[in-house]
């Protein structure tokens, strides 16, 4: 039973990653994966959570400043952006009215959920706007500077 409860944790923080693109949270899912499989050897819950965290404190020290590293030299290098850096900056197309609490834009066909960057701004259906940030699953939208400037 214990190896399906890591399994479970692990797949858990696999898919938040997925949601939060910090590349932070898959550290804490290979943690939990191997002590899936510590469990599967037979090993006390004890050693269990000792190999669920040594593993993901090894993945946080030693792998994710070499994905950042990459990470960085790729969008320096000229290479295309992925993930949430493809989407800063990017045009959308507001769906349903955006305003400081919310509404939907749709981005390169996506639909995203959205709040105006400046809370004062509102925008209707059928206009442009642009991305100024993404946080969590919410884009920032300013109104696009084909019809009037960013952000000062």
């Amino acid at each position: 039973m214990e190896p399906v409860l890591w399994i479970v944790l692990g797949v858990v923080l696999a898919v938040a990653e997925l949601f939060t693109a910090t590349l932070f949270l898959v550290m804490f899912a290979a943690g939990a994966f191997a002590a899936a499989i510590a469990a599967a050897l037979g090993a006390p819950v004890a050693a269990q959570g000792l190999v669920f965290a040594a593993v993901s404190a090894l993945t946080v020290v030693a792998v994710r400043p070499a994905i950042q590293r990459h990470r960085q030299s790729a969008l320096s290098g000229g290479e295309e952006p992925f993930g949430v850096q493809a989407i800063e900056g990017a045009s959308a197309l507001v769906l349903e009215r955006v305003d400081a609490d919310g509404g939907q834009v749709k981005i390169d066909g996506e639909l995203w959920s959205a709040r105006s960057y400046d809370g004062t701004q509102v925008f209707a259906p059928g206009e442009r706007v642009q991305v100024i940030q993404v946080k969590g699953v919410t884009a920032l939208v300013w109104r696009d500077d084909v019809t009037g400037g960013g952000p000062a």
